[in-house]
């Protein structure tokens, strides 16, 4: 019989799915945390240099995160929010990466990444059963603060795809990693944001978020400089955000998590094509 047109994860797992989306909204409702809604299609994306946008016929991206827009409604007043949602980037197809995927995230009002990591510990608690979270530094896992940007990038992901079985908060970024984030009041050269990693599976990635518009124009820059040095597209700044960020962003941090990631997770799942109906590769 010619199955190639049935969906690649099972029908259990759609239900587990389906419990899932109720529980992570369950647990923003209870916390009193707006669910919003922003665009998937966007006339600017991210100049992040470790992403890379799906860009339609029209010039439109579709967008990697909801962040820019989420921060562009906190700086319109909006209270603490989260949207649970499809994002999509390039060149991210395997194990554990699918072109679109379902993407968490929130951001909290008077919240640092401190704070914001006990939240996220609340959470996965809740969706995967309590188990203690070991908090290692960027410098425990890599060796150093300092070097070349993508070799560095290669040396963490090879020392977290070694951390093995177990939970851990990888914290104090160098400052040139810092991405959105702001720098640690304590030290210029590590960065307020966290990454959570379980049995070796990156899940989530927060800051204590930037709000100098100035500064975030200057990485920004940053960014396309090193695009343009490494052959990568260039985008345009997203003005519109940046000149949110100029009107004000409340103090607050935020987080991504990855929510088909964590499904795979709590069904003990090898790959993201058991937890979702159509991978890529037979969409």
């Amino acid at each position: 019989m010619n199955d190639f047109w049935q969906p690649s994860c099972s029908l259990d797992a759609l239900r587990q799915r389906a419990q899932l989306l109720r529980t992570l909204r369950e647990f923003f409702a209870a916390r009193d945390v707006l669910e919003v809604q922003t665009a998937t299609l966007g006339s600017r994306t991210v100049t992040d240099v470790a992403i890379e946008s799906l860009r339609v016929r029209d010039g439109a991206f579709l967008q990697t995160s909801p962040e820019y827009q989420l921060k562009r409604l906190l700086a319109a007043g909006a209270p603490s929010l989260y949207q649970l949602g499809p994002v999509f980037r390039a060149g991210e197809a395997g194990r554990l990466h699918n072109p679109e995927f379902t993407l968490l995230e929130w951001y909290r009002i008077g919240f640092d990444h401190l704070q914001l990591m006990a939240e996220v510990t609340e959470l996965v608690d809740l969706v995967l059963g309590s188990q203690p979270i070991r908090t290692l530094t960027y410098k425990d896992l890599v060796g150093t603060l300092s070097g070349d940007r993508d070799v560095l990038d290669l040396r963490c992901a090879d020392a977290i795809a070694k951390l093995g079985q177990g939970r851990f908060f990888i914290t104090e970024y160098p400052a040139e990693q810092a991405a959105l984030a702001r720098l640690d009041a304590a030290s210029a050269e590590i960065a307020a944001r966290f990454e959570l990693v379980i049995d070796g599976v990156e899940i989530a990635n927060g800051y204590h978020e930037l709000g100098d518009a100035a500064e975030l124009r200057q990485r920004f820059q940053d960014d396309r400089a090193h695009r343009t040095r490494t052959g990568l597209y260039c985008p345009e700044l997203d003005e519109r955000f940046l000149a949110a960020m100029e009107s004000g962003l409340p103090d607050c941090a935020g987080v991504a998590l990855g929510v088909d990631r964590l499904l795979m997770l709590k069904l003990s799942a090898s790959s993201l094509a058991e937890v979702m109906p159509f991978p890529v590769t037979i969409a």
